[in-house]
Formats: C-alpha cells, sequence, structure tokens
C-alpha cells in the first residue's frame, strides 16, 4: 500500500502531510508515556522487524500480492503512540534507502499506514480485550481481529483521499470496491502474522506485551480490615536476561527474514499496484526522487547476484531501521526521565537563614 509519487495531487497532498506531521508530533509526546524500561529496547526492534516482514510479500489472489502494515503489531507490542513511530520510522526509511513509497507522498503513506492502520486497530484490541476473558488466548485473539480490520481500514482512507486529490478520472466506487475487497484478503495475512508474533512474545514475556498490561488481576492483603494491592516486585536479573534474549532473538530473526527468507516472497503487485493497474489510477505515476539510489528497489547498486542483492539489501535495511529507531525512542524515553526526574540539589532554593 506504498503510495508513490503522482498519485495524490500536491495540495491534497501537503494537506495530508500536515496531518502526518501533527499525528507524529502528538505520538511522540504520548510515547514518553510508553515508553519504559521495557519497551524502550524493544520499540527500535519492533520498527526492525515490521521492515523486514514487509518484504515478505504473499499471495493474496490471482496475480496479487500482500505484506504487512505493521500497525496493529507495532500498537499491541509496544502502544499506539509509540506504534505510528515505529511504522513511520520504517516508511521514511524504505522512501529515503529503497525508493519505496514516494517521498511526496510520505504524510499519505504515514496517515494511512501508520496513523490508521494503529488508531483502528488499537480501538478494536482495547474494546475485545474488556469483554473477552482475562486470558493470554484472549490478547491473542484481539490481535487477530484487530489486524484484519485495520488493512481495510487503510484502504478505505487511501479511497477517500483519492476521492479528494486523485490525479486520473476514475470511478470511486469501483476503486473502493477493488481496494477493500483486495485488502480484507491481505488483512488475513496480516493478522495471521500478528497473532502469531503477539502469541510468541506473550508466551516468553507478556510483561513485554503493552496491549496485555493490566489484564491479570493484582494480589491483594487484607490490611487493618481493608483490602490494598499487593505492590509489584521489582524485576529480577533473570528477568533482564531475558529481556536481552528476547531481543536478540527478534534480532536474528529479522536479519533472516529480510536477508533470506524474502528471496522466496511473492513477486506479484501488492493490493494497491493490482488495484492502480486495473482502474487506471496509476496513469499519472512520477518517477521516485532516490530512484537511483544504491538500494532502489530493495536491491544492492552494482551487485548481479538477485538473492545476494536482495539479501544484503534486506540486511542493510534491518540495520539502519533498527539504529534509527532506536535513537528516536531512546531520545524519546531519556526525555521522559529528564521530565520526571526530581529538581537537583544545586537547583532548590535554600531557604535557610
Amino acid at each position: 500500500m506504498h503510495v508513490p509519487d503522482g498519485f495524490i495531487d500536491a495540495p491534497t497532498s501537503a494537506a495530508t502531510g500536515v496531518v502526518a506531521a501533527a499525528a507524529v508530533a502528538v505520538s511522540l509526546r504520548g510515547a514518553r508515556r510508553e515508553l519504559d524500561e521495557r519497551t524502550a529496547p524493544l520499540a527500535g526492534l519492533v520498527a526492525a522487524f515490521i521492515f523486514a516482514v514487509q518484504m515478505l510479500n504473499f499471495p493474496v489472489a490471482a496475480g496479487t500480492s500482500g505484506h504487512l502494515l505493521g500497525g496493529a503489531l507495532a500498537a499491541i507490542l509496544v502502544g499506539p503512540y509509540t506504534g505510528v513511530l515505529c511504522v513511520s520510522v520504517v516508511l521514511l526509511m524504505q522512501g529515503i534507502l529503497f525508493a519505496d513509497g514516494g517521498l511526496t507522498a510520505l504524510g499519505v503513506n504515514i496517515t494511512v499506514m501508520a496513523v490508521v492502520t494503529t488508531v483502528v486497530a488499537y480501538a478494536v484490541f482495547r474494546g475485545l480485550v474488556k469483554i473477552l476473558p482475562r486470558t493470554r488466548r484472549s490478547v491473542t485473539a484481539a490481535s487477530f481481529v484487530a489486524a484484519v480490520l485495520s488493512v481495510p481500514a487503510a484502504a478505505l482512507a487511501f479511497t477517500l483521499l483519492y476521492a479528494v486529490g486523485g490525479t486520473t478520472d476514475v470511478s470511486i466506487g469501483k476503486v473502493a470496491t477493488a481496494m477493500i475487497g483486495v485488502h480484507v484478503l491481505i488483512g488475513l495475512g496480516e493478522a495471521t502474522i500478528t497473532a502469531l508474533t503477539v502469541g510468541a512474545v506473550i508466551a516468553v514475556r507478556p510483561d513485554l506485551v503493552y496491549g496485555a498490561r493490566g489484564l491479570q488481576q493484582k494480589l491483594k492483603l487484607r490490611v487493618n480490615g481493608e483490602l490494598v494491592d499487593v505492590p509489584e516486585a521489582e524485576p529480577s536479573p533473570v528477568a533482564a536476561r531475558s529481556h536481552r534474549k528476547v531481543w536478540a532473538i527478534g534480532l536474528v530473526t529479522s536479519l533472516v527474514l529480510a536477508g533470506f527468507v524474502s528471496f522466496y516472497a511473492s513477486a506479484n503487485p501488492d493490493g494497491l499496484e493490482k488495484v492502480a493497474a486495473d482502474k487506471g489510477i496509476d496513469k499519472k505515476t512520477e518517477e521516485h526522487a532516490n530512484a537511483d539510489s544504491p538500494l532502489a528497489d530493495y536491491g544492492v547498486k552494482d551487485v548481479e547476484d538477485a538473492r545476494l542483492s536482495g539479501g544484503l539489501a534486506g540486511v542493510i535495511g534491518v540495520g539502519v531501521t533498527v539504529v534509527a529507531g532506536s535513537a528516536v525512542f531512546w531520545a524519546v524515553r531519556r526525555r521522559r526521565t529528564d521530565d520526571t526526574s526530581p529538581a537537583s540539589p544545586a537547583s532548590s532554593v535554600n531557604t535557610g537563614v
């Protein structure tokens, strides 16, 4: 669903860019509340994992493929505000380094793929976990449903933007029917990947899944005739080691997916590309500004072996994304720490005589 340059006219692209910038600004503030000692180290990894899995196009219909959008997965694992930032980092890396998704359409892509998917998915997820039994299976099931619905929601958002600022004269009704129809199928793949990933993490470290927090009933003690919550135990050294183990496993998995498994991904056009070709909304597509990038089209320039070229590009993409994402999230985390730290003695006012 990466929208290229030329699909949406300049005024609409600019307006959507403002919306995207505002959403990112709000998310930066909101992420300061979400990023703690558990989520901060994982947020950059989540971004890298989304980048890797987006390289794995899977067939969904005759001549059509789909890939993970990632909004639901990121929101459930690290929180909705941080989730918007995760997907935005991925889209920025893809647009600049890999010429995937237009630069003038970056606001459109962030709005559709980062904001809409995350907001819809997390709203559905929170609604479901409130009515389902308070179990790990419920979290996984809610993740599946949330991810399924987030993808056609993004397709609908794109269709609405195209209705406002599309550069070709086509039937919006036909575009909407085609977009939503194919993206319902893609949503099933998105939901499967999301549920499997959330289920795997929650089986090992449920405390690392943001969406699962608060689902377990707190222990209570009776003190002087009143029930009070038992204070949560401090993380143990074993938990800290397990945290690092999860991070290492996640990074290795991302590198393997992007560097090796991606070679076997479907070569068919994705849902948006297929609909654009069938309905004629790609007639004014513009060449990407970074089409001459050494990593354009997910291959390394001057490396003739297709498997090696794609694998190297995937590994580079995962590495750059995890570094860029981690830098952003540690900076946000540090800002939260600075804001909540007590005043230093030197800054205190001495009122003594």
